[in-house]
């Protein structure tokens, strides 16, 4: 009997030592994935790091989010990094040709890296975004319109995140087309805040510069936080009445609140923000599990969001 009970002893602290093990065997094989990315202080680049986190929750993997606050040459040195400690795959968030030598040390690592509404480059396998020529379309195609083609306009574009870069590049050819619309102003703004601020800042100068009323027509930004930064301008300057037409991209929680109170802030465009994280997502499981990925840029559907259409948005 006491052989008996010293042997069930013995299995019992066997099994028990086991389970542990165990558990850590299974979290072993859990793959990595590093995000990267500047623009944490995006919400658009926020909602999307928030989707692919749940995806991959989801699929039991460890997402690990790094944010360089600004700083894209501090992007590259965050790729070795990640490079260096074996990750099954990497999501950028910045223009890769600004960060190819830390795209090289993935490479030679065998780590895939796919965009996270980034540009196209041979280095990645794939980037999600939203098409970027048709939104600006929509909403420089708004401006003319509803200045009937006549007008003063200041523009906010963002040249260094090809994604931002290509909406800016096409907005002005539209205005362009129209000989009776005036870029009265091109503007870069600081966005290491979110871009808010030093919008607001610049628009305050160009107030100050064109004092009289209808001497600015509309203000096109390539995305909503400039023109968010826009809006607080004229509308401490007292100047919300003269029929300035505010225009934006990505439909933020701000914007979407601004365009329902029929103010100055007119329209904006909503991308699916938790589409393209979840695409992502898609993307690397199906690379990770073997499968071909069939061509290098995948787009996320759009739409145009105005007074008329914004509650639907607002009660997603």
């Amino acid at each position: 009997m006491r052989r008996l009970l010293l042997s069930v002893g013995i299995l019992i602290s066997s099994l028990v030592l086991m389970i542990p093990a165990a558990q850590i065997t299974l979290a072993a094989d859990a793959p990595t994935i590093a995000v990267v990315t500047p623009y944490m202080a995006q919400p658009g680049t926020q909602f999307m790091v928030e989707a692919f986190q749940a995806y991959g929750k989801q699929k039991g993997w460890t997402v690990n989010v790094i944010d360089t606050a600004g700083d894209v040459a501090a992007v590259v040195s965050r790729l070795e990094d990640v490079a260096n400690q074996g990750v099954k795959a990497i999501v950028l968030n910045v223009d890769p040709s600004q960060v190819s030598a830390g795209l090289q040390a993935a490479k030679k690592a065998n780590i895939p890296v796919f965009g996270m509404d980034a540009g196209t480059d041979p280095l990645l396998v794939a980037n999600v975004t939203s098409n970027g020529y048709a939104m600006a379309s929509e909403t420089a195609t708004y401006i003319v319109d509803r200045l009937n083609g006549k007008g003063n306009v200041v523009m906010f574009t963002f040249d260094p995140y090809p994604p931002v870069q290509k909406r800016g590049v096409i907005a002005k050819a539209i205005f362009g087309n129209n000989p009776d619309i005036k870029i009265l102003d091109n503007i870069t703004p600081d966005v290491k805040d979110g871009g808010i601020a030093d919008s607001r800042a610049k628009m305050e100068a160009v107030l100050a510069a064109n004092p009289q009323k209808g001497s600015i027509s509309a203000v096109w930004s390539a995305w909503d936080q400039p023109a968010l930064g826009a809006l607080q301008a004229i509308e401490g300057a007292g100047r919300q009445n003269e029929g300035i037409v505010i225009v934006g991209i990505d439909a933020n929680p701000q914007a979407l609140d601004a365009i329902s109170k029929g103010g100055n802030f007119e329209a904006s465009v909503a991308q699916d923000f938790n589409g393209i994280g979840s695409t992502v997502g898609d993307l690397i499981n199906t690379y990770l599990g073997g499968g071909k990925i069939n061509q290098s840029v995948y787009y996320v559907p759009t739409k145009l969001v105005t007074k008329a259409n914004v509650a639907d948005f607002l009660k997603k």
